[in-house]
């Protein structure tokens, strides 16, 4: 059965996250996909603290199959952006402080070298729409249509990838540009 190494790659992967700093607290969910199957990080669990029997399976229309019983909140986000990009077979959701300070003022992130091309000048923010609801599901998925990563208004930062591994790198990369950006807005005011 394909749920041992789902649920160890989920736990691998919400351990360095939280050891990053990019989900602190019991904030922050990731999901892995294998066919029609989604491994999720549960609802109101630190990723730093999870275990393999608490990570939950469902099949693609959100129905649990294994694991858990208490898929994240945010499951249904992660589902609509599977259907609507099928390469995709990683998903990290973090409130790392600097991106989601930057999205919580509703400034805009620019884009640095090192995840891709440079085709846009900013990372692309979604409108707010209450967490774990379809509404934010529905504009987060169309959002990461052709992105790899949104930013959620007042809320956080969703990075995608072809593996969980790629996911959680452009989320890293994600904080440490919003983190260079902070800083550097913040030294250009100041004289010297």
């Amino acid at each position: 059965m394909i749920q041992k190494p789902l649920t160890k790659e989920i736990c691998e992967f919400a351990h360095y996250l939280y050891s990053k700093g990019l989900a602190p607290g019991k904030s922050g969910n990731i999901s892995v996909r294998f066919q029609d199957t989604v491994a999720i990080t549960p609802s109101g669990v630190s990723l730093g603290q999870l275990k393999e029997n608490e990570v939950v399976l469902t099949d693609m229309d959100g129905q649990v199959v294994a694991g858990g019983d208490n898929p994240s909140s945010e499951l249904q986000l992660h589902l609509e952006i599977y259907k609507n990009k099928k390469e995709t077979a990683g998903i990290v959701h973090t409130h790392s402080s600097y991106a989601t300070g930057f999205a919580m003022s509703g400034q805009k992130i620019e884009r640095l070298e090192g995840f891709g091309e440079i085709s846009k000048p900013f990372l692309k923010m979604v409108d707010y729409k209450p967490p774990g609801t379809m509404e934010l599901a529905k504009l987060v998925g169309e959002g990461l249509k052709y992105e790899d990563v949104v930013i959620l208004e007042k809320h956080g930062v969703v990075a995608t990838g072809e593996n969980l591994r790629e996911a959680a790198l452009l989320a890293e990369f994600i904080e440490e540009t919003a983190k260079t950006q902070f800083i550097a807005r913040v030294l250009s005011k100041i004289e010297f």
